[in-house]
């Protein structure tokens, strides 16, 4: 492999667009609802995918839901009515699993990202989005590509959440500005 940096970032982002254009144009609709219909949302994940996860809530939180990291101190119990929306690329994470299970025993709906649809987390989940890209799951095979283990799914995440904040701030018929408004000053 060259290390041109330009190169490979090219193939990189071509690695990023070829999951867009593997999903069907829709493919947020069933986390849009969720998320519309959810009272209050607790964000999860592990890893870098944790880390996607941290700023898909914080862009939930400019959008003024009532969204929450799990994990942090000040989030509070989920409940009928509330949803947890967890990561799980492989499809299966141990803890993922354990508090799938704990918010759906206390009536709350669940939620998962994926790009293995029918690993054990995803199954236990309400809602499912897959993302088909490349994980841990099958970063060995021949047809790996140029960005490591699950940085694939990782960068896709990051992008997919922001198009869903895009089109959460056009349903909830918000500006630019009002998002901006309730981003810390404590920087």
């Amino acid at each position: 492999m060259s290390d041109d940096i330009r190169s490979i970032g090219g193939q990189a982002l071509v690695e990023i667009g070829a999951v867009f254009e593997r999903l069907a144009p829709d493919a947020s609709e069933p986390l849009l609802e969720a998320i519309l219909n959810a009272r209050r949302i607790a964000t999860y994940g592990v890893g870098r995918e944790g880390l996607m996860m941290r700023a898909l809530c914080m862009r939930l939180f400019h959008l003024g839901l009532d969204a929450h990291v799990v994990g942090d101190m000040t989030t509070p119990p989920l409940e009928a009515g509330d949803l947890l929306l967890v990561s799980a690329g492989p499809g299966q994470f141990s803890t993922v699993a354990a508090l799938v299970s704990v918010a759906r025993a206390a009536g709350a709906r669940t939620a998962c990202i994926t790009a293995q649809q029918g690993g054990a987390v995803p199954l236990l989940c309400d809602t499912v989005i897959t993302l088909p890209a490349q994980t841990m799951a099958d970063d060995l095979s021949p047809s790996s590509g140029v960005l490591p283990m699950g940085s694939l799914f990782e960068a896709a995440q990051l992008i997919f959440f922001d198009l869903v904040a895009i089109a959460l701030r056009e349903r909830l018929g918000q500006s630019p500005a009002q998002m901006r408004s309730r981003h810390t000053n404590l920087e």
